[in-house]
């Protein structure tokens, strides 16, 4: 794929437009909505905080509202976070992305990993998706498949590579490696260090198919 390849147009359809500091402000998330509309983007992805005023600001837009759960860590219980992604798509969030029980899945305890994935896939139901957020940078690439594995068959839409708020964020390398383990079963999400359009396309080379970055505007006015 070339610069010329993919239009601006198609570029912002894939980005989930993102603000989650711990310091972020009303008036942030309301400009973030405002950007998310003028620019077409897929989403805006908040913390569970601003899910209602996310949703109020863009209704009757296109644009949908993604919320975040057991964020950045993913080390709270199943029971924690199905609550978490239920509050949240009562509060007018289609989309959740889960961070996966990384000590869980490093210590081999699949079955902890599955029905965590699971409970908050149920308690979505069929009012959203699911991402799973394998944290990518804390797996070896046998761990990062077996995550892949996991949230594929406890039934989420997508697998995401990083929060942003670890060691490191999505690779090439790590896109590539989930796509070739989902196959077109999954979307991929690369997330985590995307700040250029050079560096968002790279990501779609490899494999994926939504890009999580606080930086949207900057990579779509760079076509």
């Amino acid at each position: 794929m070339t610069e010329n390849e993919i239009s601006r147009e198609v570029l912002a359809s894939m980005i989930d437009h993102t603000l989650l500091k711990p310091d972020a402000r009303p008036e942030q998330i309301e400009r973030l909505c405002e950007e998310a509309v003028e620019n077409g983007f897929a989403t805006v992805c908040v913390n569970g905080a601003w899910v209602a005023l996310a949703a109020e600001r863009l209704e009757g837009s296109p644009v949908r509202v993604d919320a975040v759960v057991g964020f950045p860590l993913g080390a709270g219980t199943s029971s924690s976070k199905a609550f978490e992604a239920e509050n949240a798509v009562g509060g007018g969030a289609s989309e959740i992305d889960m961070v996966i029980n990384v000590g869980g899945l490093k210590a081999g305890l699949d079955d902890v990993v599955s029905r965590d994935i699971e409970s908050v896939v149920a308690a979505v139901d069929e009012a959203g998706i699911v991402k799973v957020i394998l944290e990518t940078c804390l797996l070896d690439d046998t761990e990062k498949v077996r995550a892949c594995e996991l949230a594929r068959d406890a039934g989420a839409a997508f697998v995401k590579t990083s929060t942003g708020f670890a060691s490191g964020g999505a690779t090439v390398e790590d896109v590539a490696l989930m796509r070739a383990t989902v196959g077109e079963a999954m979307g991929v999400k690369a997330s985590g260090g995307i700040r250029t359009r050079e560096q968002a396309l790279a990501m779609i080379r490899a494999g994926a198919d939504r890009l999580g970055t606080s930086s949207g505007v900057q990579i779509v006015d760079e076509g």
